[in-house]
């Protein structure tokens, strides 16, 4: 049924919030987006509404309440199915068409049809729920509410949801993180090892591994104590952390007093002199250690670097910084040691 009385522009409570948010979530008040084009209409349901203690924003026609509804961000669209530009259908359209993930906002059609066809044209729209014109003031309101404990309802279940993201993304970064110096742990390290593996093979590009194992730790312990060894790998580690300047590279207690730097698309000679300054600065830490040869802890490093490929595997690249530690303990500890050769799987 087509109205003869349109409704003035600027009627109503103005928004007062920018797009891209819920008013109820900046002013505390429940608003409702009224899409009609009669005047007379329009101030029966704003006064229902503000009776039940929500705030009407009124549009006069599709494309204004479109603008509305993405400058105030409501938590009800109460739509006319016949209006004077677009019909209250393709509006529906438009708004769940432009609903992010998560985003949902209750629309309630506004129609003197009553046939199952507009009904199924206006769940199939968009629609929600159904309000037959002229309004029954009891239906009206107990159809009002329904909807808006609906959105409530939903609005706290995706703030629980967000909430258990955060829970789950901190449990995450917590599994992969070494307790003791906040560096990365065994299993995160294994992981980034072989994910950084498969992307170099892909590309052709060179993997650089350092292992690095702290000097006498074991009588550092003996002489110290536990709480004065922990604090000595606390400050190793992040020294170890200070050399990661890159998302790729990583750094990681590889265990005990064994820590291990992962450097994707670096080149041998890079790693070396990288490790040289590892290795510096650790000394420069001048961490005293009554029992080491030079009074002081120091750190010696296992340096390999290979281009992945198939005949080669991320564990022969380990094995093979493993063997240049062995070889830095060897030749008197408190340096960095390249590996040479190695092939194979």
């Amino acid at each position: 049924m087509r109205k003869s009385e349109p409704a003035q522009t600027g009627r109503g409570t103005p928004c007062s919030q920018a797009a891209g948010g819920r008013a109820r979530e900046a002013t505390g008040a429940v608003k409702a987006l009224v899409i009609e084009d009669s005047r007379t209409s329009q101030a029966m349901i704003s006064h229902l509404l503000r009776e039940m203690g929500i705030e009407p924003v009124q549009a006069e026609n599709g494309h204004r309440g479109l603008e509305l509804y993405a400058e105030c961000g409501p938590d009800l669209i109460l739509l006319d199915v016949v209006l004077p530009d677009i019909d209250g259908f393709d509006v529906a359209r438009r708004i769940r068409a432009g609903e992010g993930s998560g985003d949902w906002t209750p629309i309630v059609f506004l129609t003197g049809r009553t046939s199952d066809a507009d009904l199924e044209a206006g769940i199939e729209a968009g629609g929600d729920d159904y309000l037959v014109k002229p309004l029954n003031p009891i239906v009206f309101a107990a159809k009002v509410r329904a909807m808006s404990r609906i959105a409530q309802m939903r609005d706290k279940l995706l703030e629980t949801t967000h909430q258990l993201d955060q829970v789950n993304r901190e449990l995450m970064r917590l599994s992969a993180m070494d307790g003791l110096t906040g560096l990365a742990n065994r299993r995160h390290f294994d992981a980034m090892l072989r994910a950084e593996w498969e992307r170099c093979a892909s590309r052709r590009l060179p993997v650089s591994l350092l292992m690095c194992d702290v000097d006498f730790f074991k009588p550092y312990n003996d002489s110290l104590g536990h709480l004065q060894g922990d604090e000595c790998l606390r400050r190793i580690g992040s020294a170890l952390q200070f050399s990661v300047r890159r998302p790729c590279e990583l750094a990681a207690r590889y265990g005990g007093e064994e820590f291990a730097l992962l450097m994707p698309e670096t080149t041998a000679s890079q790693a070396v002199e990288i490790a040289e300054t590892v290795r510096s600065n650790v000394e420069k830490l001048q961490i005293a250690h009554p029992r080491a040869p030079k009074g002081q802890v120091s750190l010696s490093i296992g340096v390999a670097t290979r281009v992945p490929n198939p005949e080669l595997s991320p564990e022969r690249l380990v094995a093979l910084a493993d063997k240049a530690l062995y070889l830095a303990k060897h030749q008197g500890r408190d340096r960095a040691v390249q590996a040479v050769g190695g092939g194979g799987t």
